[in-house]
């Protein structure tokens, strides 16, 4: 259990004590559990890019916990029902047609500063070989400088690593486009160790892949994203966003 200050920390601790948690296969049921790796982490949300020619597989993932109860039918009076999505369905019920309960309550496990209970990063970029099944290198993805307790902006580049959606892209060239972190930046990092190369700021976060082509009447090539926001960030926008990349001389 981590917090920004001793307080989060020991509210975490706490938490987590009054919780099941039996590993990644904790049974559910009507005492709150964890659920580690949850539905909001792992690799599960932006899909996979991968070098063909260095047999290198790209991924994101996010670590966010979180503490779940299953709800009978009495207990379910008390809650509103939601299949909002993130981070809407917080302190709700979601629903389910059948069987003893009426629904689950899924909540992130984080503290009253609105900041996860688990030590960051919380959300990294894998490159994995795809001929050793190793791992080549990972790196945390995105600073706090659009977040911060209570969702106040920090403003500060700090490189915690924060929760990742979207969906990297890589290039034969040795570069990897993304743009799914949780501040406003579409970067390019090399694919050969994860070394930040580029970033440009964009008008709120991007949940999605970028997209790199080449114009076939002048031969220049593009990257493109489409900006619409980030998850836990009240900002959005309405904007494909195209970046040309220079042209060999």
């Amino acid at each position: 259990m981590w917090g920004v200050s001793t307080f989060d920390q020991l509210y975490c601790r706490i938490m987590f004590k009054n919780s099941v948690y039996e590993g990644p296969f904790t049974p559910p049921g009507e005492k709150p559990y964890i659920e580690w790796p949850s539905l909001l982490g792992g690799m599960n949300w932006g899909g996979i890019s991968i070098d063909e020619a260095n047999d290198i597989l790209f991924v994101n993932d996010m670590r966010m916990p979180l503490r779940m109860m299953l709800v009978n039918h009495e207990d379910a009076k008390h809650y509103k029902i939601s299949t909002d999505e993130v981070p809407g369905f917080m302190g709700t019920l979601r629903p389910q047609i059948a069987g003893p309960y009426s629904g689950v309550r899924i909540d992130i496990l984080q503290s009253p500063l609105q900041v996860p209970c688990n030590t960051p990063p919380f959300g990294t970029m894998s490159a994995i070989d795809l001929r050793t099944k190793k791992l080549l290198w990972q790196v945390p993805m995105g600073t706090a400088e659009q977040l911060g307790p209570m969702g106040i902006k920090s403003h500060l580049p700090m490189p915690m690593g924060m929760p990742t959606l979207g969906g990297p892209t890589s290039t034969a060239s040795g570069l990897l486009f993304f743009a799914g972190t949780q501040d406003y930046y579409l970067r390019a990092l090399d694919s050969m160790n994860g070394k930040e190369l580029w970033k440009a700021p964009l008008p709120a976060g991007a949940v999605a892949a970028p997209l790199v082509y080449k114009s076939p009447k002048t031969g220049k090539e593009y990257v493109v994203i489409s900006v619409g926001g980030a998850s836990h960030s009240p900002d959005v926008a309405d904007d494909v966003i195209a970046f040309d990349l220079p042209t060999k001389e």
